[in-house]
């Protein structure tokens, strides 16, 4: 019997083994050193995504997701206009408007909306969200203490849902969109989601 259980564990790792092998990028781990020296002061600052309209761009990313205008940057000459939101500190932003671009661009984790002038006057256009074919970007993340607690709002705000946290076989995780249809994963640190 004791050899039988030896060979069934046998067995068994060795099909873990051949199934990790067919797993893509099997040697993952050897991404896990530390990164070189001369890049101890980069920091992941923005993710840029192209917007049709401001007026309902902000509205969402500041009253529906509770971040923070951080700074608005125009382009006449170009006729484009860049507005950075983030979650950051009322009291943390400077008033003086060179010191203030400074630090914004400082910052962690920003979104950039980018608006090129005219798009929000043209009821047919519309930019790629990345999810229709082909495919390409995804989504980004928003971590909250509670998901349910999240959604419950979100809907009651009128907030169009890709993924509610109960749907599909992923529990605890939801993914809403932003009015240009950009996806945001909506997940809690606190409660990681499970698979049923």
């Amino acid at each position: 019997y004791e050899n039988y259980e030896r060979l069934k564990f046998s067995n068994r790792s060795l099909a873990m083994a051949e199934q990790q092998e067919q797993l893509p990028c099997p040697d993952y781990k050897s991404y896990l050193s530390e990164p070189d020296e001369s890049c101890k002061d980069f920091i992941m600052q923005q993710t840029m995504m192209r917007i049709k309209d401001p007026k309902r761009s902000l509205d969402f990313y500041t009253r529906v997701l509770g971040m923070r205008l951080l700074k608005r940057l125009d382009f006449p000459s170009m006729k484009f206009s860049l507005y950075f939101v983030g979650f950051e500190k009322a009291e943390d932003i400077p008033a003086d408007e060179e010191e203030r671009t400074r630090w914004m661009f400082s910052q962690k984790a920003t979104v950039e909306l980018t608006h090129n002038w005219g798009t929000e006057d043209d009821p047919n256009f519309s930019y790629h969200n990345g999810n229709k074919e082909p495919k390409g970007f995804g989504h980004i993340g928003l971590a909250v203490p509670d998901v349910y607690k999240a959604c419950e709002r979100f809907e009651s705000l009128g907030v169009n849902f890709v993924k509610k946290p109960n749907d599909g076989k992923m529990k605890g995780i939801a993914f809403i969109t932003d009015p240009d249809g950009y996806w945001i994963e909506i997940l809690s640190p606190n409660k990681l989601p499970t698979l049923e």
